[in-house]
């Protein structure tokens, strides 16, 4: 009777906990990176003391972007040739950037840590609500930002431009921070970067920084970083500013203003080069998104957890986009999908915030201890919250009756 009651208590959690999206529900087999990042290797991502860890984020089912896009290893068109040697990044993918193809990739829904090129998104939401010539004044908070830094200084005044410099030519952590408080604040900067993510159909994204810096439930892949590039390639400014090798940058109070360079190696080396983002953390290693241009083609190329060595980041990106190029239009593995294409409850409302997201409430969305309820459109069924709740409530009660009348049977009352 004991273990009977055990199996059936087993049972009706591990169903509530589906239910209640807990753990993920459409995991593809053989395909463990799709659920989470690999374990990180520092205290950069624990969660504030007294609060739970984020849940992991659910997988969709049917994969975003086309069937081909849940499998896992290369994913290549039919009869296509091997890709380049030398390309040690766990993920990468390559897709052109206005029709959308993603023409070959190699676990295109793995999840990693996005580093830096999670900037795109602080990028898209200043360039989309701030105006290029409004003037910032710098904080101590700003300067005292960890990891790299375009060189704010308190008191400094900057326009929005020159912060976007900062954030795309140097990566500056101290510029994403500047550009979240001019866009309300930290948190509600991570919400809306949250928020854009759902709406571009990126649904293995989760930001918890402005900077891309590593934090509690950090998540991205490579499908969803082309998604982000490929809206920041649309945006005149962004793509002025990815494509600038040195720019001047305003000093503050006694310091004179000095010369920022462009981190990305491939300017000016690569024929057709657009541009891109590089980035690295110790949990993420190295990623890079890069942007070429030949022929009437615009080709991206996104690599994420990738090393230096045998062949560096840049030289990897180069060989993948030059493979790329070889590629026939019209042969698509998969497609980065347009906003227009996703189920409304998947971009409107709650439902839009991811599971887990570490951002405070707004009117009318009630919050857990560490994300949203909302609706489960990536479980690829959009009931509320709340009927889930139901479901997993009737379904205990429905046990529990079961449970007592076998009780009832087996232990008569004398």
């Amino acid at each position: 009777m004991v273990q009977f009651r055990v199996v059936i208590v087993l049972i009706a959690a591990l169903g509530a906990m589906t239910l209640l999206g807990a753990v993920p529900v459409a995991a593809q087999p053989a395909c463990s990176q799709q659920i989470a990042p690999p374990p990180p290797v520092d205290s950069s991502e624990a969660p504030v003391p007294g609060t739970p860890a984020a849940p992991p984020l659910s997988v969709p089912d049917p994969p975003v972007g086309g069937p081909r896009m849940g499998e896992c290893g290369l994913v290549l068109p039919a009869g296509a040739p091997a890709p380049p040697a030398g390309i040690n990044s766990m993920s990468w993918l390559i897709a052109d950037a206005d029709s959308g193809e993603v023409l070959a990739a190699k676990d295109p829904h793995a999840r990693n840590r996005p580093a830096s090129t999670l900037k795109l998104l602080t990028a898209l939401l200043s360039a989309d609500q701030l105006p290029a010539d409004r003037v910032v004044v710098a904080t101590q908070a700003d300067a005292n930002q960890d990891g790299s830094r375009v060189g704010l200084g308190p008191g400094g005044r900057y326009t929005v431009r020159q912060l976007l410099t900062g954030l795309l030519l140097s990566s500056g952590n101290d510029a994403a921070h500047a550009l979240a408080v001019a866009l309300g604040g930290v948190a509600q900067t991570v919400e809306q970067m949250n928020e854009l993510a759902a709406r571009l159909g990126a649904r293995d994204t989760r930001a918890a920084t402005p900077s891309g810096l590593d934090g509690p439930g950090m998540s991205a892949s490579a499908y969803d970083l082309a998604l982000a590039f490929r809206q920041v390639l649309s945006r005149p400014l962004l793509v002025e500013l990815l494509g600038t090798r040195q720019a001047d940058f305003p000093g503050f109070g006694d310091r004179p203003g000095f010369v920022v360079s462009n981190d990305n190696k491939l300017l000016g080396t690569y024929r057709g080069a657009l541009g891109g983002k590089t980035g690295f953390t110790d949990d993420a290693r190295h990623t890079q998104l890069d942007a070429a241009q030949r022929g009437g083609r615009r080709l991206m190329v996104v690599l994420m957890r990738g090393e230096q060595r045998p062949v560096s980041m840049s030289e990897q990106a180069a060989r993948l986009l030059d493979y790329g190029f070889t590629l026939p239009p019209g042969s698509p593995v998969g497609r980065l999908v347009d906003e227009a294409e996703l189920p409304e409850a998947a971009v409107t409302g709650p439902g839009a915030n991811p599971e887990g997201l570490p951002a405070p409430p707004r009117a009318g969305v009630h919050a857990t201890a560490q994300g949203w309820t909302g609706r489960s459109h990536e479980a690829g069924i959009a009931l509320p919250v709340a009927l889930w709740i139901g479901l997993a409530v009737t379904v205990l009660v429905v046990l529990g009756a079961l449970v007592a009348r076998q009780r009832h049977r087996q232990d008569p009352a004398p």
